[in-house]
């Protein structure tokens, strides 16, 4: 149960600002404490007055999403929660024709995004490589004004532990929470002058830029593997404009699998193609490395943030830029649900709904090896010395592997990944230095995403220490 700080108890004052609401929510959630410490900054200025023409923020509204899956005839379209995503390859993508009927749609680089229904108050910064994408109206934009305030500066005081509780407290509604623009049009931001402000931005804007690249890498050592393996018709396989998987036949059964998606067409015809160039199983590759299912194990909760505990990562989170998890007691937990260094994790239940994680991987190395992963993960990693985890990942984050992936699966509501059929996985065989090429770009693009969360953790360091120097409060 949430109680009332001692330092800040809910007060008559409190309750008239809000008009008398007397859910308990407003009042427990930091917002009044963030408040009263913001009026002992020297300046302060509405959010509105600092976004473009003082009209800055809002969202797309309602529209007709028409859903393509050519590129060449859609746009890359973000939910309210794939803003939160790391690798944004694997959008959806809605039609040029729904864009173009709403100007609303599109977001910029430089914009704070800001989750406004359901989940309210997670926030993302829009970076260079997504201008242009379109967005989902239950995302509100603010659309900073660079005369007024620079967007690396706003967008970390809104994610910050003064700016968040504030725009959550304004939520309302019953089963699903929305926020709407006019209710944060007022909250305060505070100023610090430009050589503060203007480092803020500056390391939000390297990071920002860190994690384009990031992308480009990763994109990159995909390319790179499947046109050096011959294999560039796999990098878009268009696999709703082929004939559906009905009506075809099945010979040479085994015991292995009765299952008809294990043998769908469309599948086997992307395994034939890797077939037909030098290959190795991946079951051998994995030989005295792992490819199997996560520990089952029992949660006990620890102590968030501390040295005893684990952050447990989920599915679901896994692929976000920064996952919240929970926190599980280590001494209750065996080590085995930390991932080995450049271990392939790839989601193993779910169903198998379009924009489902359901056979999509992640690569654990850099910061996140700290992390403990759920048994909901398939985890590869090699045995084979002339193979690496960043290789490996290159190749099964593909879209062409990620239809292969689901092919095998098994189960009935749930899916599962059939572990005997993805050790027959042919994995192509490049030359000892194009293998080492693709993975130097899959390490170098890691690296960037961790120089990334360490510049935006400085960017929010900085902000704290401002607040603390102006209002003698001690830095969380």
């Amino acid at each position: 149960m949430k109680t009332a700080s001692i330092d800040h108890p809910v007060r008559l004052s409190w309750l008239r600002e809000q008009g008398l609401r007397l859910d308990a929510a407003p009042y427990l959630s930091g917002a009044f404490a963030a408040k009263q410490l913001l009026k002992g900054l020297p300046e302060t200025v509405p959010l509105r007055l600092l976004t473009e023409g003082g009209d800055g923020i809002f969202h797309a509204g309602r529209t007709v999403r028409r859903w393509v899956t050519a590129p060449e005839h859609g746009v890359r379209f973000f939910s309210s929660t794939d803003i939160m995503g790391a690798d944004f390859s694997n959008l959806p993508m809605i039609s040029k024709e729904s864009v173009a009927l709403n100007p609303r749609l599109p977001i910029h680089s430089g914009w704070t995004l800001i989750t406004r229904s359901g989940n309210v108050g997670r926030i993302a910064y829009a970076r260079p490589d997504i201008d242009g994408y379109a967005c989902s109206e239950d995302v509100m934009r603010v659309a900073p004004n660079p005369a007024c305030v620079k967007p690396g500066y706003l967008n970390t005081f809104l994610r910050s532990r003064f700016g968040v509780p504030i725009i959550t407290s304004q939520a309302y509604g019953a089963i699903i929470q929305h926020i709407e623009p006019h209710h944060i049009a007022d909250l305060p931001v505070p100023r610090f002058g430009e050589e503060v402000e203007n480092r803020i931005h500056e390391l939000v804007e390297e990071a920002a830029q860190l994690r384009s690249e990031f992308q480009g890498g990763l994109q990159e050592a995909t390319r790179d593997l499947f046109t050096t393996a011959g294999l560039e018709k796999l990098l878009d396989v268009r696999w709703h404009e082929q004939q559906r998987d009905l009506g075809f036949t099945q010979r040479k059964l085994t015991s292995t699998t009765l299952r008809a998606l294990n043998y769908q067409p469309r599948a086997r015809r992307i395994i034939d193609e890797l077939h037909k160039v030098d290959h190795v199983p991946l079951g051998d590759i994995c030989t005295g490395g792992q490819l199997s299912r996560g520990l089952r194990f029992t949660r006990v909760e620890g102590a968030e943030g501390s040295l005893y505990s684990y952050k447990l990562v989920g599915q679901r989170q896994a692929f976000w830029l920064r996952p919240e998890g929970r926190w599980i007691s280590k001494a209750q937990t065996s080590p085995e649900v930390l991932a080995r260094d450049e271990t392939i994790l790839v989601a193993s239940q779910g169903t198998l709904g379009e924009n489902e994680v359901f056979g999509r991987p992640i690569f654990a190395t850099g910061s996140w090896l700290s992390y403990a992963f759920s048994e909901h993960f398939l985890r590869i990693r090699p045995g084979d010395a002339a193979f690496t985890g960043a290789y490996l990942f290159a190749f099964l984050r593909s879209d062409s592997m990620f239809r292969v992936l689901r092919s095998m699966s098994t189960g009935g509501k749930q899916q599962d990944i059939h572990t005997g059929l993805c050790a027959k996985i042919p994995v192509p065989l490049l030359t000892a230095a194009a293998r080492v090429r693709i993975t130097k770009t899959i390490r170098s693009a890691y690296r960037k995403r961790d120089e990334a969360d360490a510049k935006e953790d400085q960017a929010m360091s900085l902000l704290e220490e401002a607040v603390a120097t102006y209002t003698g409060a001690v830095a969380a």
